[in-house]
């Protein structure tokens, strides 16, 4: 299955990601290799010795540069090898790893897998309520044995809720509330409208609900690609003045690790502002997210993609229903990204595709 490889993914988290040692981590299918220099800045490399192939990230760190453990060759940030301890000391001309663009930013650490110098002017999709320096953040990780664009499925369409998680996150009412779905360039926008719902009562703590009262509740899901999410909930007594809405705001990465495994990483923040009670809050939907997602979500996940295999997901001719509407938008579009994505890095002929910014044109300007 071929992956979008001109985007932003998530790597690993900021906190993962050490001057002591390697990290290894398979993205999109190809083993990788992550660690520090001594500066703070995070380096990304093939995980494999030019060498025999062996794997780097078995090796050590060594005054910034990363040593091969099978015959000591020793590579710097930029991939290009600094020593060879046998012979002479000559370095052979393909004695060079190759290095991945990254950032690090809102927690995570950003990898790009498209043409290197286009990383440059491709902007990090934006997730400023993850900002450290104004606001408190929690984050967790699930390693799901599915396809990502199922995980995106799975967000996208929250009336899973009613069914999935009865006793934790949903209630009769998910099902019935009124769903729209819009797009906007290439983002994916749904919103779920609860009205007089009684909570479970871990979402009401969340937002200050005493249990068995009755809430209007406002679900907010965006889609970017490849697969990064912010679902926003906005929560009330029913019947409130507005301006006693209550809204707490999460992240969800979604990077393939192979085309049926992907590493999900998500992420709350909420506003410093909030003091003890913020930092608190951010804490208490981590933990209490953890048991649904791992317990109940994977699961099903899993066993969807195990229902699936390896054929193509239209190939089932799946039975849609409206609720659909924003994860079938979010599939066209990744499908239609990929198929440019290829066109432009198979194209060896004059006329062939231009990328503009990340995105790809025809030479006539469309």
């Amino acid at each position: 299955m071929p992956f979008l490889s001109s985007a932003w993914y998530v790597a690993a988290f900021s906190r993962e990601i050490t001057v002591d040692a390697p990290l290894a981590r398979t993205l999109l299918d190809r083993a990788i290799v992550l660690y520090r220099e001594a500066s703070g800045a995070v380096v990304a490399l093939d995980d494999r010795c030019p060498h025999r192939f062996a794997p780097l990230s078995r090796g050590r760190l060594i005054d910034g540069a990363l040593e091969c453990p099978y015959h000591g060759l020793r590579f710097g940030a930029a991939g290009t090898c600094v020593l060879n301890p046998h012979g002479d000391g000559r370095v052979p001309a393909g004695a060079v790893v190759r290095r991945y663009p990254t950032r690090e930013r809102y927690g995570a650490i950003w990898i790009w897998f498209g043409e290197a110098h286009e990383a440059a002017t491709v902007p990090l999709p934006e997730f400023e309520f993850l900002d450290p320096l104004h606001n408190f953040t929690c984050d967790g990780y699930l390693l799901t044995q599915a396809n990502y664009q199922l995980s995106a499925d799975n967000l996208l369409d929250l009336s899973h809720f009613q069914y999935l998680h009865p006793d934790t996150l949903g209630s009769d009412m998910m099902a019935r509330g009124t769903v729209q779905s819009a797009s906007e360039g290439d983002t994916v926008w749904v919103h779920r409208a609860m009205r007089g719902e009684i909570l479970q009562p871990f979402v009401g703590r969340s937002f200050g609900v005493p249990d068995g009262k009755a809430a209007d509740r406002d679900l907010d899901v965006r889609w970017q690609p490849p697969g990064l999410l912010t679902i926003t909930v906005s929560v009330r007594e029913a019947g409130a003045a507005p301006e006693m809405t209550r809204v707490g705001m999460s992240a969800h990465w979604l990077t393939p690790e192979t085309a049926a495994t992907t590493h999900y990483f998500f992420s709350f923040g909420l506003p410093r502002e909030m003091g003890d009670e913020g930092e608190a809050l951010v804490r208490f939907s981590v933990e209490g997210l953890m048991k649904p997602f791992r317990d109940e979500d994977l699961p099903m996940l899993e066993a969807q993609q195990r229902a699936i295999g390896e054929r193509d997901f239209w190939s089932l001719r799946p039975a849609l229903l409206p609720i659909d509407a924003g994860a079938v938008r979010a599939r066209r579009i990744m499908e239609r990204l990929i198929a440019d994505d290829l066109a432009y890095l198979n194209a060896a002929v004059p006329g062939a595709p231009q990328r503009v910014a990340g995105c790809v044109s025809e030479v006539s300007g469309r």
